[in-house]
């Protein structure tokens, strides 16, 4: 009996040990907030939950997210725009408060599991224009002294999210990598501080840009289970671009001294709109790709063990600058309302779960009037009225509603508009060229939005603090009233 007890505990350690080996290592993904009508913190943390992401990357302390954030089981970096590197990097003291108020508050107060503080934003991009090269080794240095003070240095890691274009090879091949000549003594700097600290370098690939930029660059190379030739450097065969921009990284490590230096890939991912190359489908087949890579526990050539990966980006955001190109505001596996734009497998073959108790404004929508003639004068700024208080993106060519005839552009332009605007007494009035409809006038791939209704998802609490601040200041004025100050 007991034999047979000790056979059985046997057996059990060693399925759950099979089990362990075979556990799939959690997902990861950026967390932007840049959105006219953002969902509610709750219902992204539960989104996040429900499928599967264990990791996120805030671009900023955002108060509403970090307090979502706390309990969860959720790890969290936390990101320094760049526009603070400046005041960080002239003071200590300052990089002290910033630390209190944004990760040791939080750590404490809410309960959220903070690994990383990110310096900047890709401070190095040459678009930039050296703005940012005096301030973010300072900030980076200054930033760990703080967390060195609050006694979270080994608790809460500093890293630099960089661009990929901050190396480069000459010959071609991932084996010839180093970094930009023009910044190569400040990368140095930067990656014996971040060994030296036992820190991670975190770094951006975006195949999407390299197809984008380049009308030559071979299609399939940018996708996982891609046709294009492959490309051989020495003993190595890399089949896609991914692989081999990782690599080059690794290759300028290994050049320079630093060949184990922990590497975290912050951003990755494919967008669904604003470019001919960004549909749903292009999308869908990358980020499958790169799910079943992280699923498998798959690296490198030159990494056997696979990096940190923060799939770019969780929900699309309509309030991002279109600067790199209207495909800015499609980064998301998510539609800006948590609803599923294509399907993936998770792992486990587990499918995408959409977000819950999101409310949206009534089923509405504003567009061109069946009276109104695409001759009238007053059409053309009408639609550039409607544009430049709303996104447009999906209305260029190759994109979701590229698709549209005249009338049914300047149909979707003052949706827009009339969602953005929560769908506001007189905001449908364009020269009495539109009218409200109950009508879906989505066709085909174009999606006539409903904002969400940010009312309804208000809280209790807050409600509760609302009425609490009023009734505060209506006693405040009958006491100034009193005392004659009115």
């Amino acid at each position: 009996m007991g034999n047979s007890c000790m056979l059985w505990l046997l057996l059990l350690c060693m399925i759950c040990g099979q089990g362990l080996v075979k556990e799939v290592k959690g997902l990861a993904c950026n967390w932007g907030t840049q959105s006219t009508h953002p969902l509610q913190p709750n219902i992204v943390v539960q989104l996040l939950k429900d499928n599967g992401f264990n990791k996120v990357k805030l671009f900023e302390a955002d108060p509403g997210a970090l307090k979502a954030l706390g309990n969860s089981g959720i790890q969290v970096m936390v990101g320094i725009p760049n526009d603070l590197l400046a005041p960080l990097a002239s003071s200590v003291q300052a990089a002290i408060n910033w630390v209190q108020q944004n990760v040791s508050d939080y750590v404490s107060k809410h309960g959220v599991d903070i690994r990383y503080v990110a310096v900047g934003n890709e401070p190095f991009l040459k678009t930039y224009k050296d703005t940012f090269l005096q301030t973010t080794f300072p900030a980076l240095q200054n930033i760990q002294a703080a967390l060195i003070k609050a006694g979270l240095a080994k608790q809460v890691k500093v890293t630099v999210p960089l661009n990929a274009d901050v190396y480069q090879t000459d010959s071609g091949l991932p084996s010839g990598g180093n970094f930009r000549p023009d910044i190569h003594d400040l990368m140095m700097s930067i990656i014996k501080f971040l060994s030296d600290s036992y820190s991670p370098l975190t770094i951006n690939i975006y195949p999407f840009l390299s197809l984008n930029a380049d009308p030559n660059f071979p299609k399939e190379y940018a996708y996982f289970n891609g046709s294009a030739a492959p490309v051989v450097d020495g003993s190595i065969t890399y089949t896609n671009v991914f692989e081999a921009n990782f690599d080059t990284l690794i290759s300028a490590l290994e050049k320079n001294g630093f060949p184990s230096l922990s590497v975290i890939v912050g951003e990755v991912g494919w967008p669904t709109d604003g470019d001919p190359s960004a549909n749903a489908e292009n999308a869908q087949r990358f980020n499958q790709g790169l799910i079943n890579r992280i699923s498998q526990g798959q690296g490198t050539p030159k990494r056997k063990t696979p990096p940190d990966v923060y799939l770019f980006s969780l929900i699309d955001e309509d309030n991002k600058s279109t600067q790199p190109g209207n495909f800015e505001r499609h980064w998301g596996v998510f539609n800006y309302d948590g609803s599923i734009k294509y399907q993936l497998d998770m792992g486990n073959g587990k499918s995408l779960v959409p977000a819950k108790g999101v409310r949206y404004l009534a089923r509405q929508w504003c567009v061109m009037s069946p009276d109104a003639s695409i001759t009238d004068p007053n059409l053309a700024n009408s639609i550039s009225y409607a544009c430049s208080y709303a996104d447009c993106t999906s209305l260029g060519y190759g994109s979701s509603c590229g698709i549209l005839d005249a009338r049914n552009n300047a149909s979707y332009a003052f949706n827009m508009y009339y969602q953005t605007m929560d769908q506001r007494k007189g905001s449908c009035s364009f020269n009495n060229l539109s009218v409200v409809t109950k009508l879906d006038p989505s066709q085909d791939t174009c999606r006539f939005e409903i904002m969400i209704d940010l009312r309804k998802h208000e809280t209790a609490s807050s409600l509760a603090g609302k009425i609490q601040t009023s009734t505060m200041g209506l006693i405040l004025v009958l006491l100034l009233i009193i005392h004659g100050a009115f």
